[in-house]
């Protein structure tokens, strides 16, 4: 009979390390060994780095922990009540603004499929909700600066709008007809079984469940945070000794169309996620990557990412998920556009 114990203790140990530790472990040793004397640099340029994004990160941990613990999500099934334009540009706006993990996206959505809510009203929540919440608002604005995060915002809501009523206007084409891969259960993972249907408890420090819910989701957000911009900031580090500045302004750089369409097509397969990115574009922009490149790089990518993908991919047929790829690169192209021209 095989010997199962190191096998499983293996597999136990991997789990135990997250990746991005991992990852940010590797590339320090990689300096350690290849070129020593970068290395206190390297992780001297973190640590400030770090030190001057935590009052961001403080907020950013608090406000979500609070918006968790008050049960404020259940606001956001009003979305989806009415007229299907109102709902459209509702779902944009919350999706734009709610801070809720895929785990928990995933039931919500499955549930108002499931009671027939219109896809272009779900179209616009799942375009607009990877985009920008709390935390990354405030990563954003200590990374890059309170315009970009503002503009980010509009574009999210507006790229939100933009597929919701894109979907609608399509909805009785072949690509939107019959969309689901299956009738969707009102269960989920998260074990939510009537999704955001009770009210927000606004003082939650008066019941305990609420209270410890607190304190777990804002360790969650602090770990999570800590571990991905400890990440982008070595990688910045990194890339201001060694990557060539012309090479970022030659390739990124400019006024052109062009630049805003790379900046997109590079950033949908190459994302991280929003909060790991914002540092790092604001270490490209200030090698010359241009400001519409910036922002296609950033709309683009954070639709595409895995966490947000796969929530779509999961209830939805390949055509819907294709349609859904689509509005992303098409909207993030025009929000790099327009930032282009008004930053």
């Amino acid at each position: 009979m095989a010997d199962t114990t190191t096998t499983t203790a293996a597999v136990s140990w991997r789990k135990r390390i997250d990746g991005a530790w991992l990852i940010s472990a590797l590339l320090l040793a990689l300096v350690a060994l290849f070129d020593i004397g970068q290395f206190l640099p390297t992780v001297t340029f973190a640590a400030k780095a770090l030190a001057g994004t935590a009052p961001f990160i403080a907020f950013a941990v608090l406000a979500v922990a609070y918006l968790k613990a008050t049960g404020a999500e259940n606001l956001l099934a009003k979305a989806f009540e009415g007229n299907p334009a109102r709902m459209i540009v509702l779902a944009a706006l919350l999706g734009g603004l709610s801070p809720f993990c895929s785990c928990e996206v995933i039931p919500f959505i499955a549930a108002l499929l499931a009671v027939g809510a219109p896809l272009g009203a779900v179209m616009a929540f799942w375009l607009a909700s990877p985009l920008m919440d709390p935390a990354m608002f405030a990563i954003t604005t200590g990374a890059i600066g309170t315009e970009f995060a503002i503009a980010k915002t509009l574009a999210a809501v507006g790229l939100g709008i933009f597929g919701g009523f894109g979907t609608q206007l399509l909805s009785n084409t072949p690509v939107f007809i019959d969309p689901l891969r299956e009738k969707p259960s009102v269960g989920g993972c998260c074990g939510v079984k009537k999704p955001f249907s009770a009210k927000p408890v606004w003082t939650f420090w008066r019941e305990k469940d609420r209270v410890l819910t607190f304190r777990d989701t804002g360790l969650e957000n602090a770990v999570f945070l800590l571990k991905w911009l400890t990440l982008a900031y070595i990688v910045e580090a990194l890339m201001v000794h060694y990557m060539p500045a012309n090479l970022i302004a030659n390739v990124l750089g400019g006024d052109g169309v062009g630049t805003v369409i790379l900046g997109a097509l590079v950033g949908m397969p190459a994302y991280l996620n929003g909060y790991a990115a914002a540092p790092l574009v604001a270490e490209l922009l200030e090698q010359g990557m241009s400001n519409g490149a910036a922002m296609s790089f950033m709309i683009a990518g954070g639709v595409s990412c895995i966490p947000a993908a796969i929530a779509v991919w999961a209830l939805v047929k390949p055509r819907v998920f294709a349609a859904y790829l689509g509005f992303a690169l098409t909207g993030s192209i025009i929000a790099g556009m327009l930032w282009q021209l008004t930053a």
